[in-house]
């Protein structure tokens, strides 16, 4: 498999790439890079609130241990597998739960934040 496989799973976009070598996935606009790394607010039993960013998609990559994207207001679970890409669309509620040991790789805007987010919490 030489070409980047798309897929979409409650409206959020899946792509994987099984060839060897730099291949790009997606492009959009000016990111930044940034590490999520397994806290207490990402326990699912500490769930409170869901996000969504007005001005920018949001990808997660997830490099190692267990992670579950929850997706819009019907809080759809997607499971993460390592080394996929998984592209959260402008406007797109979400969250995302991890286990102990878990990293994730996190692309977004560079001024992505509260001015251009929106909360909803749940409890």
């Amino acid at each position: 498999m030489n070409e980047v496989s798309k897929e979409m799973k409650y409206g959020v976009e899946v792509y994987d790439y099984k060839g060897e070598e730099y291949k790009i996935a997606m492009s959009y606009g000016k990111w930044r890079v940034a590490y999520l790394n397994h806290a207490d607010t990402f326990v699912e039993e500490n769930f409170e609130k869901i996000e969504r960013h007005n001005e920018t998609d949001e990808v997660f990559v997830l490099l190692k241990g267990s992670a579950v994207l929850i997706i819009g207001e019907e809080l759809n679970r997607v499971e993460m597998e390592p080394h996929k890409i998984y592209n959260v669309p402008k406007g797109v509620w979400h969250h995302i739960f991890t286990k102990e040991g878990t990293s994730v790789l996190i692309i977004e805007n560079e001024d992505t934040g509260d001015k251009n987010s929106d909360y909803l919490y749940i409890k």
